[in-house]
């Protein structure tokens, strides 16, 4: 008999260059289970090369709590929903938490 798979979950980043927009991308994703949580984080200072030009500017970032299963469809999100032309869009795998947070989590993105 095999067990049951456990949902991957992973931490995907995103910025934005507004308190305003970056609560706007958290919220809307909760609201739609894309993420079960967002966590906004801000201002930072980013320092990267655009154009061909050294920028550098002034964003907030936006930590969404989701799994595997919904990446696809967060990340599809995010291109559409997102003003910047490249958003940044980086997903960290969770190698380990709580099966209690992790349940919950899988429970607040399922379809």
């Amino acid at each position: 008999m095999t067990e049951p798979s456990t949902p991957a979950f992973l931490l995907v980043l995103t910025t934005t260059d507004t308190a305003d927009k970056a609560d706007t991308l958290a919220r809307a994703a909760v609201e739609a289970r894309l993420a079960a949580c967002a966590q906004i984080n801000g201002p930072v200072t980013s320092v990267y090369r655009w154009d061909g030009a050294v920028e550098t500017a002034r964003e907030w970032q936006v930590f969404l709590k989701t799994t595997q299963e919904r990446y696809a469809a967060l990340e599809s999100w995010l291109l559409q929903t997102h003003d910047y032309e490249t958003p940044e869009i980086i997903a960290t795998p969770v190698t380990r938490g709580s099966a209690a947070y992790l349940g919950w989590l899988a429970e607040e993105t399922a379809e």
